[in-house]
């Protein structure tokens, strides 16, 4: 495997796909036309310096990938809002349009992100804190209670993602996830990208959100074995204050095990990637074509590929090939 650099994001019925600081949407319209939005997207590691530095990155790279998440999913969702033109907006819509004008977009995004993380905060950190005090009365180890708690944290996020799989729209999500890995992984092993190399390769990837939260779910149990408090109180403050160290350090491991092809970071992959059995599923080929527009706007492939397998690509084999290409239609005609 080598790395491309390139990753993405399912969104509704389309895939975002990231290089640098250039990013595309495609998205599979109603009427079956794919469309593309390309724009580009400074990190704040990019633009502060010590937001870059190990163990910082991490939390601002994950900022990043929500605010660009964010944007991008609008975007896919704009093309299935049903037609209310005619309908007169709401009171409170009102009211937002009126405080805020233009902006009013922008605002709700950024509360929506608000609420979201407070909902994940209090589902995912301090719900398996309360729920692990119930065996308190019974289990005196301080380890034996923060594997507990870990346990029951990864047990909610099971529970989470099966519960919304449910939803068509979510299992189409989750096919469109499939797509985006798999068209990472046939670039970096090496094989030219079209539907049928990508329909043949691994729908698990080693870089996937999916692995990073896991990450942080056991690199939290090992915080919390040496964190110790004595009430419940600075144990809720706790959860939430170093949830930023537990994200950066996740950030270096996943970033390590993104990169590497060693043994021992393909053994610390692996749980992530049975995980990721739960939010990616195996696309059509109507999916695995949007994915392949999506890298296409951004990343030249066929560069990587000569420049990564010169075995396989030598330089010049593309040109060359979309030459003959061209002559045999030539004559074809």
């Amino acid at each position: 495997m080598k790395y491309s650099g390139i990753g993405g994001q399912a969104v509704l019925e389309g895939i975002m796909m990231k290089n640098k600081d250039n990013y595309a949407t495609a998205v599979r319209k109603p009427d079956g036309e794919i469309v593309v939005k390309k724009d580009t997207y400074v990190s704040m590691t990019e633009k502060v310096k010590f937001f870059s530095l190990p163990f910082v990155r991490g939390i601002f790279s994950f900022a990043d990938s929500m605010i660009l998440g964010m944007r991008s999913l609008t975007w896919s969702a704009s093309f299935f809002e049903d037609d209310e033109e005619d309908e007169e907006p709401g009171k409170f819509e009102k009211f937002l349009i009126d405080t805020f004008g233009e902006k009013v977009d922008n605002v709700v995004m950024s509360a929506v992100m608000v609420f979201s993380i407070f909902m994940a905060i209090a589902i995912f950190m301090v719900l398996p804190l309360l729920i692990a005090g119930i065996f308190r009365k019974f289990i005196r180890s301080e380890t034996v209670m923060a594997i507990l708690e870990g346990c029951i944290r990864i047990a909610i996020f099971i529970t989470y993602i099966k519960v919304i799989s449910r939803m068509e729209d979510i299992k189409r999500t989750f096919m469109y996830h499939g797509s985006e890995h798999k068209c990472i992984n046939c670039l970096e092993h090496g094989l030219v990208l079209n539907v049928e190399n990508v329909r043949k390769s691994s729908k698990e990837h080693k870089r996937c959100g999916t692995s990073f939260l896991l990450i942080v779910m056991v690199i939290s149990i090992l915080f919390f074995m040496v964190i110790r408090v004595d009430t419940i109180w600075l144990r809720i403050v706790s959860r939430i204050v170093l949830i930023p160290v537990i994200a950066g350090v996740s950030y270096e491991v996943l970033r390590l095990a993104g990169t590497s092809n060693s043994k021992i970071m393909d053994i610390v992959s692996r749980p992530g990637m049975w995980m990721q059995g739960l939010t990616t599923k195996e696309p059509d080929d109507s999916m695995i074509e949007v994915a392949i527009v999506a890298v296409e706007a951004v990343f030249d492939w066929k560069k990587y590929l000569e420049e990564n397998f010169p075995e396989q690509y030598p330089a010049g084999y593309f040109e060359r090939e979309d030459q003959t290409g061209k002559n045999a239609q030539e004559i074809t005609a």
